[in-house]
């Protein structure tokens, strides 16, 4: 094969891992300290990128200030939706199912919110100023933009990981994640605890979605496919570890980027065969399951 096919493809692939990160690590997060499988977490991705829409196409802000507006909407859309609805049925006995129709309530109820707000028909995001062209490296081509996502990305893991292991709020998370009962015999506010990693993951979640929106189209329906390749990343890595989705996310991001390229035609279900040989040879995924492990 050509080099720099190869180059540009990885790029592509990496691009694709970094968003598909910045949802998953949302959805571990949830996972691995509340043990709440939020199936809705695609629709808050889709929020961030209405967000971002309204905030540099109607408030005429800055991109990245649009994108901060589009994280900080979709946090406290899942502080709402936490605070308000999935509180209430913790420590029921048929919690998992409750879960599982109450967070696919959410996404019926979000599509039908953005249609009555923006509309049915597709809206677009412009790229920010200054990445609206390539970068010519050793002869290759390669989108600014697409590189600018994958340092956010980057960052993004680093931030999270020091968050997470040197910080008093991300060990607690840790804890809480083990053993919800002792930590809140110790005096820490179990509830606020999961509301406020909830909103976190939101926010993530908000924050990919704007990220992708110069990207892809922004229209109702869109966090489904996202939440669909999101759910294979968690499965692929572990459920609830979040080096896990991020080694899922690059997995699957090359893997359907060469997909695409090389076999369009089986490039849909590329992903699902990944997936399944993960579950046929490691069913509990490529690293340990139910924590939120960054060392």
């Amino acid at each position: 094969m050509d080099p720099s096919f190869i180059i540009v493809q990885f790029i592509s692939g990496l691009t694709m891992a970094t968003l598909l990160f910045l949802v998953a690590s949302g959805l571990t997060l949830i996972f691995g300290v509340g043990n709440v499988f939020n199936f809705a977490h695609g629709s808050f991705y889709m929020l961030g990128a209405y967000f971002a829409y309204e905030a540099v196409s109607t408030l005429h802000t800055n991109f990245w200030v649009g994108i901060l507006f589009a994280a900080g909407g979709a946090g406290i859309a899942g502080i709402l939706a936490e605070s308000l609805f999935l509180k209430r049925i913790y420590g029921r006995s048929e919690e998992g199912g409750f879960q599982l129709l109450l967070t696919y309530s959410f996404i019926l109820v979000i599509d039908d919110i953005v249609k009555i707000v923006w509309g049915t028909e597709y809206k677009s995001v412009l790229r920010p100023a200054g990445f609206h062209g390539s970068l010519e490296i050793w002869g290759l081509t390669l989108p600014l933009y697409n590189i600018a996502i994958i340092v956010i990305g980057l960052l993004v893991v680093v931030i999270a990981w020091f968050t997470l292991s040197h910080t008093r709020p991300g060990r607690v998370a840790r804890a809480t994640a083990i053993d919800r009962e002792t930590m809140a015999a110790m005096g820490v506010n179990v509830p606020l605890t999961m509301t406020l990693v909830f909103g976190i993951a939101t926010a993530l979640g908000g924050f990919a979605g704007a990220l992708a929106a110069p990207l892809r189209s922004v229209t109702p329906g869109a966090g489904i496919e996202v939440i669909i390749d999101s759910l294979i990343v968690v499965v692929i890595g572990g459920m609830g570890n979040f080096w896990g989705a991020w080694l899922g996310a690059l997995i699957l991001g090359e893997v359907m980027a060469f997909a695409v390229a090389i076999i369009p035609e089986w490039a849909s279900v590329v992903s699902y065969v990944v997936m399944v040989l993960v579950l046929i040879f490691k069913p509990e995924g490529l690293f340990s399951p139910r924590q939120v492990r960054t060392v």
